[in-house]
């Protein structure tokens, strides 16, 4: 049962992971062609001429519907592993050639499915990819070409785009697959009810937290400077023909998209950004400049640059209102007298909470934190966010932390204290006490099962050939298409 769980959270995750792997497109029709003369090579007495032809098109792994796999696909995820850190010692070549064939799989579906990509947004991570390896690795894009084996930065974007654009469609497949699986109650009760007492999973150590966080405030005159300064942008571009995009990447502050000259892609049917970002961005027409408007994040300015059915091509400049130096000081001195009255017995944490915390998620439920895989307030020790865990971890039950200084998505700066509520030993799962945890399980459990059902039938629907170089490999999906028992 373990083994599919974890089989699961692979499957899952290589939804949002970009696979560094070359991926040829071919008809079908000319991709059994070729499938067919490599197989039956060794049967067939060909010219030189024949022969020629042959070597082109040596070492084609696999056909799957309209892909193509080949064996510098598995020496290139090989490759990738490794440059990521990723130990391949145990990674045989046929699970590396079974990863790519349900790559493959999803990907000819998608297809099938007119599950479409932006090639805009596409081509915008190709772009932070690039210069995330030339930061992380101190390199020169000579050193990137030579790495990828290509002679050009074309070669080298053109391939990244397809790699890019058939992870996209795996993963949309994926996320299609199980986006109405949903357990109830009785099912949560029979999955546990399913596993072997001595099986039952082992949860480590859990705190509750709870925190008081003060945000230093912004004055009207910080906030209609932000405002002038969008304006002015706005101005530059309407009236001097001054560049949206190159205003983005200058003097936005959504670090996030300003690499990407601030560009985002909205769909209508899948909510992304704030309600007031969104509202805003729907309003325009293509090519049109919103006036600045706030959202928490700040101030922005949006550019529709084109619609495309219910996605929207968008770039915005976000500007940030300055904080003063008074503001801090204001902010850190009311939590200060805050801390002070809680640790002298004058307020109970969650009062002090309530009437003194900026963080509307928290305040109400007297500062308690929610774990936001699980949904509740006990948060796995060795799973905690290192930073968060760097600050509790030497307090003890009810001890109120120093003040600390933090930043967040939204607010630059801002003034908390700590303090644990409660600590939960490692302990064997319990039905009652675990039930969020347990729903989790037992619906990954049911996403898998959809998974393999969904491969199952698929493959039977969908043209699949396999070289002989490969028929000796233990898949644990029927790629071979044998009978059914």
């Amino acid at each position: 049962m373990q083994l599919k769980t974890n089989n699961l959270k692979s499957i899952i995750k290589a939804c949002t992971v970009v696979l560094l792997l070359s991926v040829f497109a071919v008809q079908t029709t000319v991709a059994q062609e070729i499938i067919e003369e490599v197989v039956d090579d060794s049967k067939k007495k060909m010219d030189s001429t024949q022969t020629s032809a042959r070597k082109k098109v040596d070492g084609v792994a696999a056909v799957v519907g309209d892909f193509v796999v080949l064996d510098s696909d598995i020496d290139k995820e090989y490759i990738q592993l490794q440059a990521r850190g990723v130990s391949i010692a145990n990674i045989t070549r046929c699970q590396l050639f079974g990863k790519l064939l349900e790559d493959k799989l999803y990907a000819h579906h998608a297809i099938q499915d007119s599950i479409t990509v932006n090639e805009l947004e596409i081509r915008s991570n190709i772009e932070q990819q690039i210069s995330a390896f030339l930061e992380q690795k101190g390199g020169s894009m000579q050193e990137l070409l030579e790495f990828y084996n290509k002679d050009s930065e074309e070669s080298l974007r053109d391939e990244m785009f397809e790699i890019n654009k058939n992870a996209k469609l795996a993963g949309d497949m994926q996320r299609k697959i199980i986006e109405e699986v949903e357990v109830t109650p009785e099912e949560v009760r029979e999955y546990y009810n399913s596993i072997p007492k001595d099986s039952l999973p082992v949860f480590g150590t859990e705190l509750k937290v709870a925190q008081i966080v003060v945000i230093p405030e912004i004055t009207e005159e910080a906030k209609q400077a932000a405002i002038d300064k969008l304006k002015g942008f706005k101005a530059d571009v309407i009236e001097n023909g001054a560049s949206f995009t190159t205003k983005a990447v200058f003097y936005s502050d959504d670090t996030a998209a300003r690499s990407k000259g601030g560009m985002y892609t909205l769909n209508r049917k899948r909510p992304q950004m704030v309600k007031e970002f969104r509202d805003v961005a729907f309003s325009l027409q293509e090519g049109e400049i919103s006036e600045p408007f706030e959202t928490d994040f700040g101030y922005h300015i949006i550019l529709l640059e084109k619609i495309r059915g219910q996605e929207y091509d968008i770039r915005h400049i976000l500007i940030r209102p300055e904080i003063t130096d008074e503001a801090i000081k204001a902010a850190k001195d009311e939590i200060t007298k805050v801390r002070e009255r809680i640790v002298a017995g004058d307020l109970e944490f969650g009062e002090a909470a309530r009437e003194f915390s900026d963080e509307e998620e928290t305040k109400y439920e007297g500062g308690q934190l929610i774990n936001p895989y699980t949904q509740d307030s006990s948060m796995e020790l060795t799973k905690m966010d290192p930073e968060l865990y760097g600050q509790i971890q030497d307090l003890k039950d009810d001890e109120i932390s120093l003040v600390l200084q933090d930043q967040d998505r939204i607010n630059p700066i801002k003034f908390k204290i700590l303090t644990v509520t409660d600590r939960i030993d490692e302990h064997t799962a319990d039905f009652a006490r675990d039930y969020l945890k347990i729903k989790n399980l037992a619906l990954q459990e049911k996403q898998f099962r959809e998974i393999e059902k969904w491969q199952e039938e698929k493959i039977y629907d969908t043209y699949v050939k396999i070289s002989d170089d490969y028929k000796g490999c233990e898949f644990k999906s029927n790629w071979l298409k044998t009978e059914k028992e």
